[in-house]
């Protein structure tokens, strides 16, 4: 539930990013909010990338003898089927339908044997996506192998701290490592952006750039890009003079506190040593003060000696 919750977080701050307002918390967001932030990205090149956050931000959908409603839907009651041909749990929509009524016997045996049905099918179904997503990675891999060297107007789908996807026009989406890039960048992960530390480049989701095809591996799946620099590349120098700017500021403050410790160093040693200075000044030896005292006893003595 934590892990959930933290998505759900990301997906919040990410779409804040873009100046959307967003009504609710991690923790308790109605199904309308959602339907509202989608409707107003609409046509934003954004929008794509943006619903499968919020897809991935949700719970997986699993099959169930209870009604759940559905929660994107913002429905009480939900049962999705299509086509009898297409899965199981289909077919045995339309066998409900078609045998529910008939009698209690019926109905009886459908309450015994969904709970465990419904549990296979949805294990079945993530083997099946799972088994889906990796062909469909051989196939793109394999047929990029012919194009490796070429270049393309790509766009970024999605960015990490080790680098960036990419989407090519045709579906096909790689990697740009952040080792192959030609500087140190800088990863944001509340707004999900990659910055360059000399030249301020940065690259956002839904960003057009330049890419090449370096290498494309139909065993692994993995298809590899390199960032070519274009008209489209975004600078922003600002963000990152200011940052330069906070540092020197920063730098002279601690100088300014060096300095000032310095100095309360200084005067502080000064007066240890006055004070000092005063004591040895107001404090005689004592081995004066008692021949002092001496002289004085021995001259009294003597005066009365000699009166005698």
């Amino acid at each position: 539930m934590r892990s959930l919750r933290l998505k759900v977080q990301k997906f919040i701050d990410y779409a804040s990013s873009f100046g959307l307002r967003i009504y609710g918390t991690a923790s308790e967001i109605s199904q309308e909010a959602l339907q509202d932030i989608m409707r107003a990205v609409e046509g934003e090149p954004y929008a794509d990338v943006l619903s499968m956050m919020l897809l991935r931000s949700m719970q997986q959908a699993r099959y169930s003898e209870h009604n759940h409603g559905h929660y994107g839907l913002a429905a009480d009651y939900y049962t999705h089927f299509t086509s009898p041909i297409r899965r199981y749990p289909d077919l045995l929509v339309h066998r409900m339908i078609r045998d529910y009524g008939r009698s209690k016997e019926i109905a009886e045996h459908f309450e015994q044997v969904i709970p465990e049905i419904a549990t296979q099918s949805s294990n079945r179904e993530r083997r099946a996506i799972e088994a889906e997503r990796e062909v469909e990675a051989m196939k793109k891999a394999e047929y990029m192998e012919e194009y490796v060297g070429e270049e393309y107007d790509a766009v970024v789908s999605s960015i990490v701290k080790f680098g960036l996807f990419v989407e090519l026009p045709n579906t096909v989406e790689g990697l740009i490592h952040i080792t192959n890039l030609p500087e140190f960048y800088h990863f944001n992960e509340r707004d999900l952006t990659l910055r360059g530390e000399k030249s301020g480049t940065t690259f956002r989701v839904g960003q057009q750039i330049r890419i090449r095809v370096e290498r494309a591996d139909k065993m692994t799946g993995e298809i590899d890009f390199s960032f070519i620099p274009s008209e489209f590349d975004v600078i922003e120098k600002g963000l990152k003079q200011s940052s330069r700017s906070d540092r020197g500021r920063g730098s002279s403050r601690r100088s300014d506190k060096k300095e000032d410790k310095r100095k309360s160093g200084r005067s502080n040693d000064k007066r240890k040593h006055s004070q000092k200075d005063k004591k040895k000044k107001g404090k005689k030896p004592f081995y004066k003060e008692v021949a002092k005292k001496g002289a004085k006893h021995g001259k009294g003595r003597g005066k009365g000696r000699r009166t005698k």
